[in-house]
């Protein structure tokens, strides 16, 4: 697989990579017997990379990962996170940028994963309290002391970004982007580019959605966090419809799933983008690795780029959307 450097660094990461969040919480029942079973078989396809977080589980999703790369080690870049605290029974205590906390998240992070340094470490969210150069000067302290290879930041502004950067260099901005999520264009990216940084897109596929994994609002599983999601409720389902099957009439045209055509849509943005797809199945890992396959025409293109404007519901709930863009 096409590999591309993450951001100036000589960290270099496939140009799709694969999130491990769903295997651990939030999208139904998990299996880890499958899910090591996809994470060997991405590996053996070229994607090299793989993003986790602490809070994911919570502290599961790393045990997971670092047991799925054992004796792989070498052939795996791998990408977690600070930043949302999690007790031990999944219980919430907010957003912590404090230098003292992001020293002990590391450490609990490099014990679960079972590796020596991390490849890239983001901060998951912005905390207000904390001033930006504090906690990224924080975050460098662990790139000096080998801990850490490169620094990234999660759902942040342009403004916070380039503060950051003028610490230390941010590799890598992750961000929600996909075909109805889009509202980072305006300044975040122009930030990343001038940053040099990458931009890793989560959720590119509209948290399934966009897939077509969904007809019906009812087709969401009952322990599933979708439920909660704006986007995934009543009138707004029913409208976003209408984005599926505009995506839908592009892939039957080239013989492709939606699912294929929203990262082929991403990955023509340009090599600083790398989108991280997340999925249990190995059937659905090739599928979406088969998006490379698919060329888009500038006309294709052009519709699937007005697509965001049709969307209904914001990406989170209000919580969730007070703390984006810190």
């Amino acid at each position: 697989m096409e590999k591309v450097n993450l951001g100036r660094t000589d960290v270099e990461v496939s140009r799709l990579g694969l999130g491990t969040m769903g295997m651990s919480e939030f999208y139904g029942r998990r299996d880890d017997t499958r899910s090591i079973k996809t994470i060997h078989r991405a590996i053996d396809e070229g994607v090299n990379f793989f993003d986790t977080a602490d809070m994911y589980g919570p502290f599961h999703n790393e045990e997971l990962l670092g047991r799925a790369i054992r004796g792989k080690r070498d052939r795996v870049v791998i990408a977690t996170k600070f930043g949302i605290v999690r007790g031990p029974k999944g219980e919430f205590g907010g957003v912590s940028n404090k230098p003292e906390y992001i020293r002990q998240s590391v450490e609990g992070s490099l014990k679960r994963l079972g590796t020596d340094t991390i490849d890239l470490y983001y901060m998951h969210r912005r905390a207000s309290d904390v001033p930006i150069e504090e906690s990224v000067g924080a975050m460098a302290d662990l790139v000096g002391e080998g801990k850490v290879r490169s620094l990234g930041l999660s759902e942040v502004g342009a403004e916070t970004l380039r503060k950051a950067n003028d610490v230390h260099p941010i590799s890598a901005v992750q961000s929600e982007y996909s075909l109805w999520s889009t509202d980072i264009e305006a300044e975040v990216i122009p930030a990343v580019k001038d940053t040099g940084s990458s931009l890793v897109a989560y959720s590119p596929l509209g948290r399934g959605f966009l897939a077509g994994a969904y007809k019906r609002e009812e087709d969401v599983p009952e322990n599933d966090w979708r439920r909660t999601n704006p986007r995934f409720q009543g009138e707004n389902f029913r409208r976003n419809m209408a984005i599926l099957e505009a995506v839908q009439k592009i892939g039957e045209a080239k013989g492709a799933t939606p699912g294929q055509v929203a990262l082929a849509w991403l990955l023509a943005k340009g090599d600083y983008v790398v989108p991280i797809f997340g999925t249990t199945r190995p059937d659905h890992l090739l599928e979406s690795i088969k998006a490379f396959e698919i060329h888009l025409s500038p006309g294709e293109v052009n519709i699937l780029n007005g697509l965001a404007k049709l969307v209904a519901g914001p990406r989170y709930a209000e919580e969730g959307m007070s703390r984006l863009f810190g």
